[in-house]
């Protein structure tokens, strides 16, 4: 039987964007919004969280499939709000919703659908452990 937990609240992440984040055109070039989604993550879960599993128990987390949809651009110099929520999906996934949002905007910009899966030192399937996934939760 497969687990689907109730979706997480909603975390926010500030995303200064520089220069060097942007294209030609001052907007944003796309791969850099998985770097923001990735650093909104690691908040949710504590850096401190990550490097212990990982050194500690040879566990971490890889993402296992990821869809984006663009529907503004976002440009130099604003500061965006990176929301994010979660879910678990069995015992060795996670689905994360991110989303970048612009200020005063009326919608997200970019929408991102992460899928990410527990895995030991040897790529193997993991159950997310279940302390990390509670102080996820309690956030």
């Amino acid at each position: 039987m497969r687990v689907v937990a109730a979706m997480s609240k909603i975390y926010h992440h500030p995303v200064q964007i520089y220069y060097e984040d942007t294209d030609h055109s001052g907007v944003v070039y796309h791969p850099n919004f998985l770097k923001y989604f990735e650093r909104a993550r690691e908040h949710v879960i504590d850096s401190d969280k990550l490097a212990t599993l990982w050194n500690d128990h040879g566990l971490g987390f890889a993402v296992y499939k990821a869809n984006m949809i663009f529907q503004d651009g976002v440009e130099f110099a604003e500061i965006c709000d990176i929301r994010t929520s979660f879910t678990l999906d069995g015992k060795y996934k996670t689905l994360w919703r991110q989303e970048v949002w612009r200020p005063g905007a009326s919608r997200a910009a970019v929408i991102g659908d992460i899928e990410m899966v527990c895995l030991d030192k040897e790529k193997r399937l993991q159950p997310v452990p279940a302390d990390i996934l509670a102080s996820m939760m309690a956030d």
